[in-house]
């Protein structure tokens, strides 16, 4: 059975910084590609960041560029989302999520597995 596990979600002041983890389990974690995604209260789900299976390629959504960054530790099936300069439009739920052999597509359709969610809270 896969299971994603998100931890690292909180309140947090405007301008400070947050890590997100990932935990995967119940598959081989260095075939997949893996993402961040979020969602807002009253908005649709979106494109956070992802990082291919082999960690060559990573891609932001533009609005975190330069803010964000994502990483991975292949040996501890872990995914990382290094938040700083949070604003309090980042201010959602975070949701990672693996997509077998990925090519890190910002479309949700693309990933098979998904976690439950950490809440983000950035207040201004």
């Amino acid at each position: 059975q896969v299971q994603l596990v998100e931890s690292g979600g909180g309140l947090v002041q405007a301008g400070g910084s947050l890590r997100l983890s990932c935990v995967a389990s119940g598959l081989t974690f260095s075939r997949y590609t893996m993402g961040w995604f979020r969602q807002a209260p009253g908005k649709d789900r979106e494109f956070v960041a992802s990082i291919t299976w082999g960690g060559g390629r990573t891609d932001y959504v533009d609005s975190v560029k330069g803010r964000f960054t994502i990483s991975r530790d292949n040996a501890k099936n872990t995914v990382t989302l290094q938040m700083n300069s949070l604003k309090p439009e980042d201010t959602a739920v975070y949701y990672c999520a693996a997509d077998r052999w990925g090519t890190g597509a910002p479309t949700e359709r693309e990933y098979d597995y998904w976690g439950q969610g950490t809440q983000v809270t950035v207040s201004s």
